[in-house]
């Protein structure tokens, strides 16, 4: 072979290469939708070219109409192929694709066998004859009904596939529109080329174009490949999405009529399609319990229905969306009926569970508040029993302090912690020791400061206990006074806790009206000229104000 023949063959071999890369690269994506049929159009292409090369480097005439034949089996290949991936990769709903695909076979099989027996038939081949081409000899022969039937035939199967093709380019994202026009215009400019071969007119110094277009072709695909990730990211037909839903759908025009129904809404009703499309949604849905009808004239819904079935609840959620054209004209609405039963048992079922709960949360609360209480009383008691002295000052303290709290409208939750605090404002002297807690005589001053120390002593033996937080402002803050000249901290007027303030008065009262070994009961009267002279001093003149009510009262 000379050096002019090598270079004139080079742009073939560049073609086959193109076509069997994009063989190879769609053939490692099979698994992807469409892309199996379409690495068998790309093979018959390869195969096409194959035989063009071996049939113009041929010099005997039965050798090129050998490989000549061979490229019109290869031909078939894919055009067969062509229209399965149309319908595959666009998803295109057709009645018996089976029975479709079968008789896709027959047309391509009968040229096949005339090919083969064309030596008799002269079908085909009629009167071929080698020519002297450019660089190589080629075969020449006149083109007969049959070829021309085949051609027919080829460009009616193209054109059909092509069709399928551009219908899905009103698909709404831009990516798959692209998709779609890359690999249409990839399938339309080789069978273009065709047509200069049928009329015998060719278009450069080669005899076919065929095998340039092809190359043209595939490098649209090939870009396409990379650009648009064809095979990688492949759209899944809505229609099928619509009829795989498990939810019942309708869709309703402006005029409400239904215009698309899915399988399990059509299950729901017990209709066919036939009965349901292109009628009137207030007819069909009329007896529906799930309240369609009632919604046919609002843009956005969502509603709640139950009816009984066999004997059971059924739970259905109905959510209605608007459904917008390009001009964003509202042309429709779509109906999504979503079973709910299993979350309705679901909610029921966490309702009682969440219910018991509570009881027993509650029921177990007031065992740990009574067990609690038990425990702040034994201390008081055991305190009492310590200081013969105050013995049922704690009681009486209690007493005296909830009747002010409520008198100053404190109830529920504070009004218990204050109880307890009262209960427990001296259980920091259980840190005193007995010789300074009895002693008959008049305590030093060292004696004083640890008995002012009764207050941290509470907090420090009660702070860790998160039950008692709050109760624990009166045992530890009830020595502060108004002026901000008590103990331990020093606090002064609102820094000091409104339940200690109230303490302070009732615990005061207690002792100046009782009688004790150093001291005897105070008069009514000289007690409360005493809190009104201590009002804005030692006690919050609100409270005592409050307090002296109730004294006069007769309630305290």
């Amino acid at each position: 072979m000379s050096r002019v023949e090598v270079i004139y063959l080079i742009p073939y071999f560049v073609s086959l290469l193109l076509a069997l890369s994009v063989f190879v690269y769609t053939w490692s994506r099979r698994s992807a939708q469409g892309a199996a049929a379409f690495a068998w159009h790309t093979a018959g292409q390869s195969l096409w070219i194959a035989g063009f090369i071996l049939e113009l480097i041929s010099i005997h005439l039965s050798e090129k109409m050998f490989w000549d034949g061979f490229q019109w089996v290869a031909g078939s290949v894919s055009l067969i192929a062509m229209p399965v991936f149309a319908v595959q990769y666009t998803e295109q709903r057709l009645k018996n694709p089976r029975t479709i695909f079968l008789l896709s076979f027959v047309v391509p099989v009968c040229f096949t066998v005339t090919l083969l027996f064309d030596h008799y038939l002269h079908l085909v081949f009629l009167n071929p004859r080698v020519i002297q081409g450019t660089s190589f000899l080629e075969l020449a022969y006149d083109f007969t009904p049959m070829i021309y039937f085949y051609a027919l035939y080829n460009y009616g199967v193209t054109l059909w596939a092509l069709f399928i093709m551009i219908q899905k380019i009103s698909r709404p994202h831009s990516l798959y529109r692209s998709q779609i026009s890359i690999i249409a215009i990839g399938f339309a400019i080789p069978v273009l080329s065709t047509v200069f071969s049928l009329l015998d007119f060719p278009s450069a110094a080669q005899r076919d174009p065929t095998p340039f277009a092809m190359a043209i072709g595939n490098i649209i695909i090939a870009w396409g490949l990379f650009r648009f990730r064809l095979f990688e990211v492949v759209p899944i037909a809505r229609d099928r999405v619509f009829e795989a839903m498990v939810e019942p759908v309708v869709i309703l025009d402006k005029q409400n009529m239904i215009v698309d129904v899915n399988s399990s809404m059509l299950a729901l009703l017990g209709k066919n399609e036939n009965e349901v499309i292109g009628k009137s949604a207030k007819n069909v849905f009329e007896d529906f319990p799930i309240p369609i009808k009632m919604y046919t004239h609002v843009s956005y819904a969502r509603t709640e229905a139950t009816y009984e079935l066999g004997g059971l609840n059924i739970h259905y959620e109905l959510t209605v969306w608007p459904i917008y054209n390009a001009r964003k004209e509202m042309v429709g609405r779509i109906y999504i009926s979503h079973d709910i039963t299993a979350l309705k048992q679901l909610e029921n079922e966490l309702r009682k569970l969440n219910t018991e709960l509570e009881d027993r949360v509650r029921a177990r609360t007031w065992e740990l508040a009574d067990a609690y209480d038990t425990t702040l009383e034994g201390w008081a008691r055991t305190l009492e029993l310590r200081d013969k002295e105050t013995e049922g000052h704690s009681r009486r303290v209690t007493d005296t302090t909830l009747k002010i709290a409520m008198a100053m409208g404190i109830k529920d939750d504070y009004l218990e912690q204050i109880r307890r605090g009262a209960i427990l404002h001296d259980i920091g002297k259980m840190g005193i020791p007995d010789g300074i807690l009895h002693k008959p005589g008049t305590l030093t001053d060292e004696e004083r400061d640890i008995i002012r120390k009764h207050p941290q002593i509470a907090y420090d033996l009660l702070s860790p206990v998160p039950f008692l937080k709050k109760a624990l402002e009166i045992p530890y803050c009830h020595h502060e006074r108004w002026d901000g000249m008590g103990y331990p901290q020093g606090l002064k007027e609102h820094a000091i806790p409104m339940s200690a303030r109230i303490f302070a008065i009732a615990d005061v009262w207690d002792a100046i009206s009782s009688d004790r070994p150093y001291n005897k009961a105070w008069s009514r009267e000289k007690a409360v000229e005493y809190f009104i002279k201590e009002a804005g001093r030692h006690f919050d003149p609100r409270v005592v104000n409050v307090f002296l009510d109730l004294v006069e009262k007769g309630e305290i």
